[in-house]
């Protein structure tokens, strides 16, 4: 069916048929990925001991995904790093162990602004995440999931992970490190933690720091599913299905998806059309939006986990560059790779000024002291959508 298809991060907002509405089926109590499953294009690899800012993971295993050759010299690497919801599954179809197809697959591939017969392209699930990398979901020693257990993880220790990945696949220094939004955290922060190591940034839709707005929405939406009964606290992988946290993890989608979108692309594709002949006055009919948000909300329980949400919101949380490096213009100063920054016009999550403030700080831009920005209705998920001027723009840093 289309819900397990088509990534909705990566296409315009659509009215839902009312026939797939009820498709569904009962959710499970978790989307993650687990040993058994199949791999699908995941490889993996097992880093060992690592020490995060909430204590000690004593063996983190990467999930990651490649496309290309690695040169004999190693120097034509691409690290690609995947947004919240995102995962290693950058292009390639969906199939057994892919739910959905490659989210920047216009982008990355043969021919595509990120050629994969010229570059090699490595891209690594996150630290705390649930497609196949350490995180909440994943067994601990002891052989029960982390759940609540799983320490506290900061984009920063998130980073140290990716690296350490570098180091096991013998890349000294990547030709380009590329990352929009959480993923935009985790570039520019590889950028400033080893400068030496990124030749080429590129940093699309994301922030040097997050903001308080930021931070607010991130704590209503973990709020929705600490709430929710079935999350247990995060321990609820044993429940049944239909029993587990589903409705705070939709609910938790729903609002994020308010800040993904921009109003004009809602307000353009729904107006207030209803979703039925039902009326939604006081009858039990829907507004057509409420049916599109409520309809996503619950396919993206098929896919994640709760506990790996509040983790990955919290990681979110935490980035800030310029923490005990003397502020962020400090620590953007230490950015020695040439840089692109580019923002989405219509983006209500991270607005374009806080791309204009990384470019304003980094050495080395493209574009001077201002982002380069993307004209769009797609608001902050512009960056996922507008394939072709995404493109056009990592061609000027690539090529």
């Amino acid at each position: 069916m289309d819900w397990q298809t088509t990534p909705e991060d990566s296409v315009p907002s659509t009215m839902v048929p009312g026939a797939e509405l009820g498709t569904l089926g009962k959710p499970p109590v978790t989307g993650a990925w687990r040993p058994g499953d199949p791999p699908g294009a995941r490889r993996f690899e097992t880093l060992g001991e690592q020490f995060v800012r909430g204590g000690r993971i004593p063996s983190v295993r990467v999930a990651y995904e490649t496309w290309g050759t690695l040169s004999p010299a190693a120097d034509n690497a691409v690290l690609v790093f995947h947004a919240l919801t995102g995962d290693s599954h950058v292009a390639g179809p969906p199939g057994p162990g892919h739910r959905t197809a490659g989210w920047w697959g216009d982008v990355v591939g043969p021919g595509r602004a990120i050629d994969t017969d010229r570059w090699f392209v490595v891209a690594p699930n996150m630290l705390g995440g649930c497609q196949g990398t350490t995180g909440p979901s994943s067994l601990s020693p002891d052989g029960v999931e982390w759940g609540s257990r799983f320490p506290f993880v900061t984009i920063r220790d998130q980073v140290a992970t990716q690296l350490r990945l570098a180091d096991r696949l013998g890349i000294d220094r990547f030709a380009a490190v590329v990352g929009g939004s959480m993923g935009g955290m985790h570039a520019l922060e590889a950028a400033i933690t080893a400068p030496e190591r990124v030749a080429r940034l590129a940093v699309l839709a994301s922030t040097a720091q997050t903001t308080a707005d930021q931070i607010a929405a991130n704590s209503l939406q973990r709020a929705a599913i600490q709430m929710d009964p079935g999350y247990a606290g995060g321990d609820h992988h044993d429940a049944e299905p239909g029993e587990g946290p589903h409705r705070g993890l939709a609910l938790a989608r729903r609002m994020a998806m308010m800040t993904y979108r921009a109003s004009d692309e809602l307000n353009g594709r729904f107006a207030r059309s209803w979703q039925s002949d039902v009326s939604p006055l006081g009858d039990d009919g829907r507004f057509s939006v409420e049916s599109y948000l409520d309809f996503h909300g619950n396919k993206f329980t098929r896919r994640f986990d709760a506990a790996s949400y509040v983790a990955l919101t919290q990681a979110m949380d935490s980035h800030d560059v310029g923490a005990g490096r003397g502020g962020v213009a400090a620590a953007l100063a230490r950015v020695t790779a040439r840089t692109l920054v580019v923002g989405v016009s219509s983006d209500r999550l991270f607005p374009v000024e806080d791309q204009h403030r990384i470019a304003a700080g980094v050495p080395d831009t493209l574009d001077g002291d201002h982002a380069a920005v993307i004209t769009s209705e797609f608001g902050h998920d512009g960056f996922l959508i507008e394939h072709e001027a995404v493109g056009a723009h990592l061609r000027r840093l690539l090529d």
